[in-house]
């Protein structure tokens, strides 16, 4: 007697929700490129932080959301990046739009024996690592006479060039940084990697025993963030026209993105965007009350690590299964969708 036919398999990996999202995410590029011709200059610079504010949590939600690195010193290639922007620019006349790619190679370079240094340190070890990294970072360019020491260093070149071509330049690099961190990031966790990262996430020594080089992955995330981060501290410095130690290697930066992506939702793309929102929102309201400020915002995090692990994405996803970005795989089975 014959078998019956199995019906046919499919892998699915888009919804609905999903190519909604993707359309909203292009607008929402393309009217970032658009910023000159719809937007003041003041709204331009509020933008390009927000823009940095989700740039580098997206690099922190790597690391510690998937690699497992739970680093709180990313603002040294921050810093490196915006002092390689300075320099070649200011220092050696190279075009400062052109010296933002360049720098990007400090961070790239840096990051292979920083991490040499620290891949054999685990849990909270590898995080003071990563800080006194940053501290050394700090004092390094405060005593280096080439970057004017603790004095700092500003961007003259940019009065060479008119307010509305820096609004230009500032805008397209804010479609470049958010297309490369949150689209890059979609490219690479719906990847062969990106699928060997989350069984990495999950349970390293059983993704190692089933071929996963978990030694090459968190190398390979490692210094992606290096030169996401890198690329969101050129964008910003250059938008702030000078740069010091203390706040190139600002700690502050560090917090922030922590506090994105506990509160937003770790190891989800949505959650970064909502919780670079929230803060984004709460240091505008309430930024002037100072100390008392970031207590409730340190409160509300130890909060939501301590009884809402999967912060407010989890929660939502939890009750609707709509992922914005979704990088499962699900299994279809004839006309019906049955995961």
């Amino acid at each position: 007697m014959p078998l019956p036919a199995l019906p046919e398999v499919t892998v699915r990996r888009q919804t609905n929700s999903g190519r909604v999202a993707m359309v909203l995410f292009v607008l929402a590029v393309i009217a970032l490129a658009a910023m000159p011709w719809w937007a003041k200059t003041g709204t331009i610079r509020t933008v390009l932080e927000l823009c940095c504010y989700i740039a580098v949590a997206q690099m922190w939600n790597m690391l510690a959301g998937y690699a497992g690195l739970v680093s709180v010193g990313q603002q040294a290639f921050m810093g490196a990046a915006g002092y390689a922007l300075f320099v070649l620019a200011q220092t050696f006349g190279v075009n400062p739009f052109l010296a933002i790619f360049l720098s990007l190679l400090v961070p790239a370079i840096l990051a292979v024996p920083c991490y040499m240094l620290l891949h054999r340190l685990d849990g909270p070890y590898f995080a003071i690592g990563t800080w006194v990294v940053a501290e050394v970072f700090r004092l390094v360019a405060s005593n280096m006479g080439f970057l004017n020491a603790g004095a700092g260093m500003s961007l003259n070149v940019m009065k060479d060039y008119s307010a509305f071509d820096r609004n230009i330049a500032m805008s397209w690099l804010c479609a470049l940084l958010i297309l490369s961190t949150i689209g890059g990031s979609y490219w690479f966790l719906r990847s062969r990697y990106g699928l060997a990262l989350i069984a990495m996430r999950d349970n390293p020594v059983a993704a190692a025993s089933q071929g996963v080089n978990v030694r090459r992955l968190r190398f390979m995330i490692y210094v992606a963030a290096a030169v996401g981060c890198g690329l969101a501290g050129a964008v910003y410095f250059m938008a702030q026209l000078r740069i010091n130690p203390p706040s190139a290697f600002d700690p502050m930066w560090a917090n922030v993105a922590i506090f994105i992506v506990m509160v937003g939702g770790i190891a989800s793309i949505e959650g970064v965007l909502i919780g670079s929102l929230i803060y984004f929102i709460a240091d505008r309201w309430f930024g002037e009350y100072g100390a008392s400020y970031f207590v409730v915002l340190g409160v509300m995090t130890v909060l939501v690590a301590l009884y809402a692990r999967g912060g407010i994405w989890g929660a939502v996803s939890k009750r609707w299964d709509a992922p914005w970005f979704p990088i499962r795989r699900h299994l279809t089975y004839g006309s019906e969708d049955r995961p």
